[in-house]
């Protein structure tokens, strides 16, 4: 028998109906038609018409006025609920990242997991957490109380919970900034991880996102399974990955070039950890300016580039801004590799689609007067789940091409 229904209700439009009912967990603000006197960050029951249609969290301060978290009708939302959550959150990745790989992945991919807003990565017996919804920050305890006891069921107890509560989205949902241990736990921000045999070590205070770029970590074994004897050019390295991978798998020689000298200095020292210093050189310098030297100089001693930049776009105003700077870089490192060269290229903004980011790979192999033979094409690792109904959790296009 379905429970009496306690929280407060809201009205939503028949196309925000049709929408949750095809599984999308988001109601916009105009797409509510009445509210009562509702808490920011309450729980509330969307109706259209007569008729239940799920419920979430409510916030009038963003956009998304309400962010679904069940379409079960009989879910009471205590500990038990969201003990399920995050049980069946970490099943299914012990699942799809077995072994050595569990131990360091995204635990939580917010909507995917249906806890909206909410991020969670593993590091080893350190979790980092992300929140930019209101209603997970005040249910935040008891939340990350479910955490501590699946891990410590699974025999895997967490030590300490590192919150990057950073995000510029915070703001949108009338949330503060902050960065800490939560609890007052006082532990190293330093730890080390080993992703496809590579040892990195990770700051989570101020590493970018939660510490490491987890979402790439089967791509940049992808990408390493064909750098045996290769000269090879890692451009936007960050902290060295894509090439230390490349490195560790036999390759001949990686340059690594990022603009960051910070994120240069964490590249040579993981390079010094996994005793692959000799063959890996680091170049702090824009890719651009970079690569346009490189052109002029028609310099083609390497013959195989890696493309790994930052997201050029996160909004739809900008995409074709980030569509122009996409097909600069593939178009230069195009034309510098010679025939049967190899490009291993990317983009991880959700706004440049799989179509548009496809579309601007054959003008660029076009205006290079290439041809793109197709070794890879792949997303993000399993532990940060693509809903197909819910379009925004499809973010990563990656690409391996032989150049022809």
């Amino acid at each position: 028998m379905k429970q009496e229904r306690l929280f407060p209700k809201v009205s939503i439009s028949q196309k925000a109906a049709r929408s949750l009912k095809n599984g999308h967990p988001w109601v916009y603000l105009d797409e509510i038609s009445f509210q009562g006197d509702i808490a920011d960050g309450s729980i509330v029951d969307c109706f259209e018409g007569s008729s239940w249609q799920g419920a979430g969290f409510y916030n009038s301060n963003s956009k998304i006025a309400v962010r679904i978290i069940s379409r079960n009708s009989n879910d009471a939302f205590d500990y038990k609920f969201w003990y399920r959550r995050i049980l069946y959150a970490v099943s299914y990745r012990k699942t799809v990242m077995p072994g050595d790989d569990f131990k360091c992945c995204r635990i939580i991919h917010g909507e995917a997991d249906q806890i909206p807003g909410f991020t969670c990565d593993r590091y080893g017996d350190i979790l980092v957490t992300e929140i930019a919804c209101l209603g997970v920050e005040l249910n935040k305890d008891v939340i990350y109380e479910a955490l501590f006891a699946v891990f410590a069921e699974i025999g895997e107890p967490v030590k300490g919970i590192y919150e990057r509560n950073e995000l510029a989205l915070r703001t949108k949902e009338g949330l503060d900034l902050y960065k800490g241990w939560y609890g007052g736990k006082d532990f190293s921000c330093i730890t080390e991880i080993t992703e496809n045999g590579v040892k990195y070590s990770v700051d989570v205070e101020n590493g970018q996102k939660t510490g490491f770029f987890l979402d790439q970590k089967y791509n940049r074994l992808a990408a390493a399974r064909i750098a045996k004897d290769k000269n090879i050019l890692d451009c936007f390295t960050h902290t060295g990955s894509f090439g230390l991978n490349c490195a560790y798998n036999g390759a001949k020689h990686v340059t690594s070039v990022d603009i960051s000298a910070q994120a240069i200095e964490m590249a040579k020292a993981n390079a010094i950890r996994n005793n692959l210093q000799d063959k890996i050189d680091y170049v702090c310098e824009d890719v651009f300016e970079l690569l346009t030297s490189l052109s002029e100089k028609k310099d083609h001693s390497y013959d195989y580039i890696i493309l790994d930049p930052p997201a050029f776009t996160k909004s739809r105003e900008t995409v074709e801004s980030a569509g122009r700077g996409y097909k600069e870089i593939n178009l230069k490192a195009m034309k510098l590799l010679p025939r049967g060269g190899y490009l291993a290229t990317c983009s991880c903004s959700h706004f440049m689609t799989d179509e548009l980011f496809r579309k601007m790979l054959n003008a660029a192999a076009r205006d290079a007067s290439v041809s793109l033979r197709q070794i890879e094409a792949r997303t993000q690792a399993p532990d940060h789940p693509i809903l197909w109904n819910v379009p925004e959790t499809d973010y990563l296009k990656f690409y391996i091409f032989q150049v022809v």
